[in-house]
C-alpha cells in the first residue's frame, strides 16, 4: 500500500457509565490492550498512537506497545467533547503527515485486525468517498417508534407513514426498508477531510457492514457483563495479546 495510515485510539480518564472503562480488565487484560493489539495485527498503520488526558492510561498504552507522544488537553477530554476536536488537535502535532487514519476505539473489543483490513481495501476502492464507517442492521426499526405528545396520552409515528397502504408499523420486520444504525468498531478517512470539511468523516460516507459480533460496543455495564459472558462462554475470541498483563 502506497498510502500511509495511522491509528487513533482515544482513550479519555472520564468514562461516566463504566468508570476506568478503558482499561476495565477483560480475560485479564485491559479494553485498551485489544484496540492496541487489533491496529497493530491489522499489518496496515505506521503508527499507532493514543490519545488520552489520563498519565495512568497513558502508561498501559505504552505497556501494550502504543505510543502517547503527548497527553489531551482536559477541555478536549469531556464527556460532551466531540471526537473531531481531539483529533483536529493531534494529527498537526505529528512529526509526520498521514494519507489515511483509522479511529480504533478501546470500547469494541471483539473487533479484529481483519476488519480494519476490510474497511481499508473498501475505502481505496471506493474513491468517491472520504471515509467509511462501520453500520449494522437495526434490531429496532425507526418505522415501528413513536412519540408521545406533552401530556404523554397520545402518540404519533416518528416517521410519517401517510403515503404507505400499510403503515410499517403495521408491518412485519422482513417488509420494512432495510436500516442501519452506525456502531463504533472502525472508523477510516483520508486525513484531508479534517481540515477540508472540520469534521472526522467528511461529506461522502461509504458503509462498512460489521460481521457478528464485530459492532459490540461496551457502553455501560450490561454490554460489559454481555462481553464478559461471550468470552467465557467461547462465542467470540479476543485478539491474542503476547504482553504480560499490565502491572498496575
Amino acid at each position: 500500500m502506497s498510502q500511509t495510515a495511522i491509528a487513533l485510539i482515544g482513550a479519555r480518564g472520564g468514562s461516566q457509565r463504566v468508570p476506568g472503562k478503558n482499561v476495565r480488565l477483560l480475560a485479564g487484560h485491559p479494553l485498551l490492550a485489544y484496540a492496541i493489539e487489533t491496529a497493530r495485527r491489522a499489518e496496515v498503520f505506521q503508527r499507532i498512537v493514543v490519545s488520552t488526558d489520563n498519565e495512568t492510561i497513558a502508561k498501559v498504552a505504552r505497556w501494550y506497545g502504543a505510543e502517547v507522544p503527548f497527553l489531551r488537553p482536559a477541555e478536549l477530554a469531556t464527556s460532551t467533547s466531540p471526537d473531531i476536536e481531539w483529533i483536529a488537535w493531534t494529527l498537526p502535532q505529528l512529526d509526520e503527515r498521514y494519507d489515511l487514519f483509522a479511529i480504533v476505539r478501546a470500547t469494541n473489543p471483539f473487533r479484529g485486525p481483519d476488519a480494519i483490513r476490510r474497511g481499508l481495501v473498501q475505502l481505496l476502492a471506493t474513491p468517491e468517498a472520504d471515509s467509511i464507517r462501520a453500520v449494522e442492521r437495526v434490531k429496532q426499526h425507526p418505522g415501528k417508534m413513536w412519540i408521545l405528545d406533552e401530556a404523554g396520552k397520545l402518540m404519533r409515528p416518528l416517521l410519517d407513514q401517510s403515503h404507505l397502504d400499510v403503515a410499517w408499523h403495521a408491518g412485519q420486520y422482513q417488509a420494512l426498508p432495510p436500516v442501519h444504525v452506525q456502531n463504533s468498531s472502525l472508523e477510516l478517512a483520508w486525513t484531508r477531510v479534517v481540515e477540508e470539511t472540520g469534521t472526522r468523516e467528511g461529506r461522502v460516507l461509504a458503509p462498512f457492514l460489521t460481521e457478528g459480533f464485530e459492532g459490540l460496543n461496551i457502553d455501560d455495564e450490561d454490554d460489559f457483563a454481555r462481553a464478559e459472558e461471550l468470552v467465557a462462554s467461547g462465542r467470540v475470541l479476543l485478539p491474542i495479546v503476547e504482553r504480560e498483563p499490565y502491572p498496575g
